[in-house]
């Protein structure tokens, strides 16, 4: 075998003792590429995942306008989150499409994070691109790294003092940020077992994929991607993760 021909480096397996997450991302339907699966075998696990989307995903769907696509997008998340176990959905009211990092979004995600008290706050890929030539979206690399700081300001008692006002004392408990789909992703969780609730799960999001109206086969572009993080991990499927430790 030639060095361009050399096998991926393997994945090393997530820790899993613990028992509540956080999960924040963007858009809606953003979890449910390739990450769903995994959220599925934890709640079956008997863990606690909470969702909070930043943005309602209204400026997703170019036929319909976003003060009708919203509330759509919004129920379809929902459903979707039910599919994998998961009741407790969160939308924080930030505009679709601009959101931009700053105080205003980490304060918002520090609220989040002291509120829901998590173990581990996962979110979406945020490098500039998803490996090769495949670039990021500008609302995943502001959301990403906002999450990567509102954990650390949510345990800091001087930063955003007001939510000390609002009864939201410090939280310290989280031990690392994971990053789905990251191309500098070296851990990852098998979810062979749970991949067909991941694949209903996007499916779920029925009038934003009909919208795309780009012939996507949700089940192809899942399969592709679990596969080859399966063979890195030495399973079928599996979702690969960047790991930051806090």
């Amino acid at each position: 075998m030639t060095d361009t021909q050399a096998a991926p480096e393997p994945l090393e397996p997530l820790p899993e003792d613990w028992q509540r997450a956080l999960f924040i991302a963007p858009h809606p339907d953003d979890i449910e590429y390739g990450a769903a699966a995994a959220v599925a075998r934890w709640t079956a696990q008997g863990k606690t995942v909470i969702y909070s989307m930043i943005t309602s995903g209204e400026a997703g769907i170019d036929a319909i306008p976003p003060e009708v696509a919203g509330p759509i997008r919004e129920q379809e998340q929902r459903a979707s989150a039910r599919i994998v176990g998961v009741d407790d959905v969160e939308f924080l009211g930030f505009s679709d499409g601009v959101l931009e990092y700053g105080l205003p979004l980490r304060r918002a995600l520090s609220r989040s994070i002291r509120q829901h008290r998590p173990e581990i706050v996962l979110t979406g890929n945020f490098r500039e691109t998803y490996g090769g030539e495949f670039l990021n979206q500008a609302d995943h690399i502001a959301g990403g790294r906002a999450v990567l700081d509102a954990v650390r300001d949510a345990g800091n008692r001087w930063v955003f003092r007001e939510l000390l006002d609002e009864g939201l004392e410090p939280w310290n408990g989280v031990r690392a940020v994971w990053a789905a789909a990251s191309p500098e992703g070296r851990h990852a969780v098998d979810t062979t077992e749970t991949f067909e609730l991941g694949l209903e799960s996007l499916r779920a999001h029925r009038q934003y994929l009909e919208g795309l109206g780009d012939g996507m086969d949700p089940a192809e572009f899942l399969e592709g991607f679990a596969r080859q993080a399966g063979t890195r991990l030495g399973c079928r499927y599996a979702s690969s993760f960047e790991v930051f430790p806090i």
